[in-house]
């Protein structure tokens, strides 16, 4: 009987172990979630675009758009956030239009029809070439862009906001950092062990010195509100926090005005170009 009961307790050890290592080589599944099909183009909006690729320092080809405004307030660098591709994101860019923003949005590598496959390191190339294009082949001047990421985005555009010097920085619905969700989800998980994955958002956005706008609902069901907070917290002044509704991908939607208005609010602080009308979308 004692044998049969070491027995189990070795077999319990071994597959628990086994399920860690199994967690931790295939980590990066559980962070990424691409989309490799184009389903939209901003045609559906009838807004003018075009097809952009970018060469990263480590010679990955990044699918993005450019989209140009008649009559920019600002340029507006989009980070998107680990599920599908720049197609799932018409809805903003059309919202980013109205707001008189021209915009550039990208795929990082392994999403939609950019090359290479995602990684924590790749996807800080790619939003600093999809900086340098910006700068250099658009000569769009520093203090004229906005670097906006969204959930994971916000941990990319807080590491680029680190590198450069923009004219603002927007963090919406991200988290303090991926070991700390980890935990959250996980409590009984040695999530220190398993993670090889960081973005560390909190200690990148401690150090960011530009403008700081923090989005977050308190009905985000996927990145608890109160890192949110703690982002917000930690962020070094100029900084304003913007409490939205709703859920964690339609929130911008279901706020309606507090989301539109209160982009509006800040881009006016910082950009000093206040549009006075905003189409309902």
């Amino acid at each position: 009987m004692q044998r049969m009961i070491w027995l189990a307790i070795i077999s319990l050890v071994a597959g628990g172990l086994a399920l860690l290592l199994l967690l931790f080589l295939f980590h990066p599944r559980l962070i990424y979630f691409p989309d490799k099909v184009i389903h939209f183009t901003p045609k559906v909006w009838n807004l003018s675009f075009e097809n952009v690729t970018l060469v990263t320092s480590d010679s990955i080809a990044l699918h993005g758009w450019w989209l140009p405004h008649p009559q920019p307030r600002a340029s507006l660098l989009f980070l998107h956030g680990n599920g599908g591709n720049i197609s799932h994101r018409l809805q903003k860019l059309q919202l980013f239009h109205q707001l008189g923003l021209s915009i550039l949005i990208i795929d990082y590598r392994g999403y939609g029809l950019s090359k290479g496959n995602p990684d924590e390191q790749g996807t800080y190339l790619d939003a600093e070439t999809a900086w340098r294009f910006l700068t250099q082949e658009k000569q769009v001047a520093v203090e004229k862009i906005i670097i906006y990421g969204e959930s994971l985005g916000g941990a990319i555009a807080a590491w680029l906001a680190n590198q450069v010097t923009a004219g603002a920085l927007i963090v919406e619905s991200s988290f303090t950092s991926i070991r700390d969700i980890g935990k959250y989800y996980y409590p009984f998980l040695p999530v220190d062990a398993i993670t090889r994955i960081h973005y560390p958002t909190r200690d990148y956005l401690q150090t960011v010195t530009q403008p700081v706008l923090v989005i977050h609902s308190p009905s985000d069901d996927i990145v608890p509100y109160q890192m949110g907070r703690q982002l917000f917290e930690l962020a070094n002044p100029p900084k304003s926090f913007l409490e939205i509704q709703g859920n964690h991908n339609d929130g911008f939607l279901q706020s309606g005005a507090v989301y539109t208005d209160g982009l509006n609010r800040f881009i006016d602080q910082y950009f000093k170009c206040e549009i006075t009308s905003i189409d309902s979308l």
